[in-house]
């Protein structure tokens, strides 16, 4: 792997530390901008490796190291670094609060459809799932640090009012946290539509690859989501109304909208600070918001969240209602993206949804959830080896690693990104509606909204890591790691290289031919803006790639015997030096006996973890063997 997790985490910490503190202030979004997405990226690429790498931490200052606290000089020295982080922490939580509640705008990222048209206030400050998920992280995150940090602290070398600071802190992430868990079960949602509708007849078409009838197929799919619409069926808190799972001409989806949907019941087990919001996104899963919500509830169950105690008794009830859901959709994807025993729906490039839009960016974001699932239900070398062939293919079609031709179509995908209709309708259109393009006219008062996705490359970046982390394969994982190499030359080319925020992403159009490149070239991406969305996808992947150099090296089984083999062999003629020499031999032949053993037993202790490594000490010893047997058969003649 040439990336190099550290070196380039130390230096995006560089940039961000120079876009992010101004003459002893924090620049909130890079620009000054209201946006809660946004600000939680900017501080996460900092908190991510800084709370999930061990030799990044700054909780310690005593424990910092000199290049990683070197790295962030403009917060200053390695006592004032975590206070630095810990005001803009308690800023950014006090910033995204209104009458003590926690709120959690789309802000920025939210746009209208219509370019001439603009989006009223309450629009802009609509909660938003990705925020909600966000927040998770960032939350759990802020925790730890705190917790970690206020125990390293000497007696007596804070004065009361600071410590006042980080219980304060401590108190509004946990209500932060609190308020996010309840917004994502509010928004989680089981879309379910007839089989002869326009939905079903666009999900037939995606996953049939095996030109089975409807009637067949449709059998078939829910035979095999059985355990899904069992565990759906039994789902208590945050949604009603499931009745419709079990009739067997409908199909369904499940996952999460883009915010809280209508009907969503109240979560009445929570002493919230105040009345949960009134739902308003479309009531039907989104991939995007889908992967979004998976990837913060899983910071939930993870193992630092669980050693380090970071969730009360309530939100411990929430998380196991987030992490039944989690499951549940992670089966759904699973089987729908590898349904059938043939070519998988998901190697059908590219995906199409139940509303009938199709791109690479949907395969991707499936191929990002249904992983855990295929993952843990198949052949795993095998499917494994699918997975990986359909991230390089979508690599190529994306042109990562293949030349674009000029005016290439497939770079918009970069640049803009994939257009997100978010619908804010209070009730689901019937399917004769939807058909039809009828729309009630009171939705022409108020501009439609879109989420604009261009994140392709990153996350493509991130999947295939991951991917390569679960791998057992040297060669599998050698294949996909030669892979993200790739990806990585390729984001190394859209860094900003001048400014202020050089370093840092996103400027698409540096990683292209300026022929091909001409439809990137507005003033925006030419000029390179600042985007913490791309740039904190950097750093996940990073923390990924440090995460994998931290693993033992796989080995084969042909390396494993051969590695036995050779100490075998050389364990043998050692003791058979032994047994010919002398006991009157002299101090340095005495010494270089005491020296291979050494090595020997050292072989022996790490052949199941690095068989590469044992061959290697054992060639050395093999060869000074048979130095010292020669030179005996010199002296005396003998073998």
């Amino acid at each position: 792997m040439k990336i190099q997790p550290r070196q380039q985490l130390l230096e995006i910490w560089r940039a961000a530390a120079r876009s992010s503190y101004v003459d002893g202030q924090w620049v909130w979004g890079g620009d000054g901008r209201w946006d809660s997405i946004k600000d939680a990226e900017q501080l996460l690429c900092i908190m991510l490796p800084a709370t999930e790498i061990p030799r990044f931490r700054l909780d310690q200052p005593d424990l910092t190291e000199d290049d990683v606290a070197a790295a962030l000089a403009p917060f200053g020295n390695k006592l004032r670094i975590p206070q630095v982080l810990v005001k803009a922490l308690s800023d950014y939580h006090r910033r995204y609060s209104q009458a003590g509640r926690p709120i959690f705008p789309g802000g920025s990222y939210l746009a209208a459809r219509d370019p001439t048209e603009v989006l009223t206030e309450d629009q802009l400050s609509l909660d938003v799932v990705e925020s909600f998920a966000l927040s998770i992280t960032l939350t759990l995150a802020t925790l730890g640090f705190v917790g970690v940090y206020r125990n390293a602290l000497a007696p007596g070398t804070y004065q009361q009012h600071q410590l006042d600071e980080l219980d304060e802190l401590v108190r509004l992430a946990k209500m932060r946290l609190t308020e996010a868990m309840v917004g994502l079960l509010r928004s989680f949602t089981v879309f379910t539509y007839e089989a002869v509708g326009p939905h079903g007849q666009h999900l037939i078409r995606t996953i049939n690859q095996s030109n089975l009838s409807d009637n067949r197929l449709v059998t078939d799919l829910r035979e095999a989501l059985r355990p899904t619409i069992a565990g759906l069926r039994d789902l208590t808190v945050g949604i009603e109304g499931l009745n419709d799972l079990e009739s067997p001409d409908r199909l369904f989806e499940c996952g999460w909208s883009w915010g809280v949907i209508p009907g969503a019941p109240q979560v009445d087990f929570v002493e919230s600070s105040g009345t949960q919001r009134a739902g308003y996104a479309y009531d039907a899963p989104d991939l995007y918001f889908t992967v979004q919500a998976l990837d913060g509830i899983a910071d939930l169950f993870s193992a630092r969240t669980r050693l380090l105690r970071l969730l009360d008794d309530e939100q411990l009830r929430l998380a196991a209602a987030l992490q039944l859901r989690w499951e549940l959709t992670q089966n759904y994807w699973s089987v729908i993206a590898g349904f059938g025993t043939g070519r998988w729906p998901l190697e059908d490039l590219p995906w199409r949804t139940t509303d009938g839009a199709e791109s690479d960016y949907f395969s991707l974001l499936v191929t990002s959830i249904a992983t855990r699932g295929l993952l843990e239900d198949r052949d795993s070398e095998a499917d494994l080896s699918r997975l990986g062939r359909v991230l390089s293919e979508l690599a190529n079609r994306a042109r990562i690693t293949r030349r674009p031709i000029a005016a290439d179509t497939a770079l918009a995908m970069h640049h803009p990104g994939v257009a997100i209709a978010l619908d804010t309708e209070p009730e689901k259109k019937s399917e004769t509606e939807q058909a039809s393009g009828s729309e009630p006219a009171a939705e022409a008062e108020v501009p439609e909204l879109n989420w604009v996705a261009a994140d392709f490359a990153p996350l493509l970046l991130k999947r295939t890591i991951r991917i390569a982390r679960n791998l057992t394969s040297v060669q599998l994982r050698g294949q996909l790691l030669s892979l993200a190499d790739e990806i990585w030359d390729h984001l190394l080319k859209r860094r900003i290289q001048v400014g202020r925020n050089r370093g840092l992403w996103d400027q698409p159009a540096g990683a292209f031919d300026p022929a091909a490149a001409s439809v990137l070239t507005t003033a925006e991406a030419d000029a390179g803006r600042l985007s913490w969305h791309h740039t904190v996808r950097v750093v996940e992947s990073l923390v990924f790639a440090a995460d994998l150099a931290r693993t033992d090296p796989l080995s084969s089984a042909e390396l494993d015997v051969l590695a036995g083999e050779l100490l075998a062999e050389a364990e043998h003629l050692f003791d058979k030096q032994q047994l010919v020499g002398s006991t009157e031999s002299g101090a340095n032949m005495r010494t270089a006996m005491q020296a291979l053993r050494t090595r020997l037993r050292h072989a022996r202790e790490i052949v199941v973890e690095r068989p590469g490594t044992t061959v290697a000490l054992v060639l050395d010893v093999l060869r000074e063997l048979d130095s010292l047997a020669e030179a005996r058969r010199d002296v005396t003649g003998a073998s």
